[in-house]
């Protein structure tokens, strides 16, 4: 399933049920799992790994050297992607870098729209969505089911809370906490994600309490070590609260606020 005019090289390991498109090329050190769509014009280059179930669209370029000026082709550093992406076209996803855990990381069922790109050190959680022109720059932690609007921008170092959202355009500076949806230039918060909380299940009790720490983090004026001593006594009780300390006490950029 591999058409003739694509370049495989020898060194690269392709799995069972692999389809790669006219004209794309893969090099060394490319690890391809099973069951994955590669369409024309597609450039893997290694070190990478790529796991199974992925759909990955033309003129993406994926396990690249990155755009860091420190960056040399034989260094150690590599991609990891997980399983049942979806990587459409001109999506970039750029190697890690020595300088943090030589590797950027891509985990599992995420929806990675046109011309995203996923710059050197950044870790992508699971069943996030970066909608179209989505650019993430270096050493960025995106959580599990956060989603971005088109053409949003975000800062090195910043970390997307789980399941928050940004509307598009969005130039994102600071940290955005777990459940939160934020617009602008720069970016700040307008309120938590209740519609895309239900979609995912959280149950009415649960959707209060989320609402209940925004306006004890935003509406309260309490100083940061206030909140996080009245989320440590609720985070006994509450996986939720818990969760928002734990983000707040790993945060490097400091909360959008």
């Amino acid at each position: 399933m591999i058409h003739p005019t694509a370049i495989v090289d020898p060194a690269a390991r392709i799995g069972n049920d692999v389809t790669i498109g006219p004209y794309s090329i893969v090099g060394p050190g490319v690890e391809i799992g099973d069951d994955n769509w590669i369409g024309p014009h597609v450039v893997l280059s290694g070190p990478m790994m790529i796991g199974q179930g992925n759909r990955i669209f033309q003129f993406a370029s994926l396990g690249e050297i990155s755009q860091d000026k420190s960056a040399r082709p034989e260094d150690d550093t590599r991609v990891e992607i997980g399983n049942g992406n979806t990587i459409r076209e001109y999506v970039t996803i750029q190697r890690g870098t020595l300088k943090a855990e030589a590797l950027t990381r891509v985990g599992d069922d995420n929806w990675i729209m046109a011309q995203a790109h996923i710059a050197h050190d950044c870790f992508v959680g699971d069943h996030t969505i970066l909608a179209n022109g989505t650019t993430l720059a270096g050493h960025v932690t995106i959580e599990d089911w956060a989603a971005l609007g088109g053409y949003t921008l975000v800062h090195q170092f910043c970390r997307v809370g789980a399941h928050a959202f940004s509307g598009g355009g969005a130039v994102i500076l600071r940290d955005l906490p777990p459940h939160v949806m934020s617009e602008g230039q720069p970016a700040a918060p307008r309120g938590i994600n209740k519609e895309g909380l239900r979609r995912r299940g959280f149950t009415p009790d649960q959707i209060d309490e989320v609402e209940d720490i925004y306006k004890l983090v935003y509406r309260s004026g309490k100083l940061i070590a206030a909140i996080k001593d009245e989320l440590r006594q609720r985070a006994e009780h509450s996986l939720i609260s818990a969760q928002w300390l734990e983000f707040i006490e790993k945060s490097k950029r400091a909360l959008q606020r």
